[in-house]
């Protein structure tokens, strides 16, 4: 598990402009939703949420946003290259009740759509929430929409669906309909507002945080939060709603490779 093992790209998805999803041959044992593969492309070394685990076909995927240099080279493979992973790491989704709403934000649906697809083979209602900045950065309609879940679309530009944040949406809906849990991934200050709406309604959520891993094992503490000390890679990366209560930087503050606070 934290030696990285050198697997051949089986297929590729373009999800959109920026993001690309990698399918790899994987002998799926006890890997969860909301935990995170370590990338290893020979020169460097990021964790990437898992997107897909399929134990039928044993299959693993792992969804990528290209956003800098280490990104961009793995955006640059072909089906039949080669790349190292390892894990999995890290603290999943728990999927708790019948009936579960999931909001997620830009590449934040990533290890999120790999629990609408655990919920759905349960024979849980999901209903989601998928918001981006504009349509073409929608991400994974399609699969949900296969998956037997409900999509509710939700775009800043207005380009498609709902026009505003998913927050708002979320609130709509929450106005009118009843869930036993809520899972949420994105951007820290749209879930800052999940926090606060799944707080006023009473509703058990889980939140997938983001921070900067170097070991993914719990030994160097690059990634641990305030107040509390958890370790994302370990602990983390889901949170409880009492959980996140207890973090104080949350959609405030986190820190840099250095370990320097940069404010959100």
């Amino acid at each position: 598990m934290n030696i990285p093992r050198v697997v051949e790209i089986k297929r590729i998805i373009e999800e959109s402009d920026s993001v690309k999803t990698f399918i790899f041959n994987w002998k799926i044992q006890d890997e969860k939703p909301g935990q995170f593969m370590m990338v290893w492309n020979f020169f460097d070394e990021k964790p990437m949420s898992i997107s897909l685990i399929d134990p039928i076909n044993d299959e693993i995927g792992i969804s990528i946003k290209k956003v800098g240099e280490f990104t961009e080279s793995v955006h640059s493979l072909n089906v039949g290259d080669e790349i190292g992973l390892r894990g999995p790491y890290g603290n999943g989704f728990e999927i708790k009740g019948n009936n579960i709403l999931v909001i997620g934000g830009g590449i934040g649906m990533a290890p999120l759509m790999a629990l609408v697809d655990e919920a759905k083979g349960l024979g849980i209602k999901v209903d989601v929430i998928c918001a981006a900045l504009s349509e073409n950065e929608l991400l994974f309609r399609d699969r949900i929409k296969e998956s037997g879940a409900s999509i509710l679309t939700c775009t800043d530009d207005g380009s498609h669906g709902f026009c505003g944040f998913p927050t708002e949406l979320a609130n709509q809906i929450l106005k009118e309909s009843s869930y036993d849990m809520i899972a949420t991934c994105g951007p820290e200050i749209m879930m800052k507002g999940v926090f606060d709406l799944v707080d006023h309604y009473k509703i058990p959520a889980q939140f997938s945080l983001e921070r900067y891993m170097k070991c993914a094992m719990g030994l160097c503490g690059q990634c641990c939060v305030d107040n509390t000390g958890w370790r994302v890679c370990v602990e983390g990366p889901v949170f409880t709603t009492d959980e996140v209560r207890l973090i104080t930087e949350f959609a405030k503050y986190r820190r840099d490779a250095s370990g320097i606070k940069q404010q959100l």
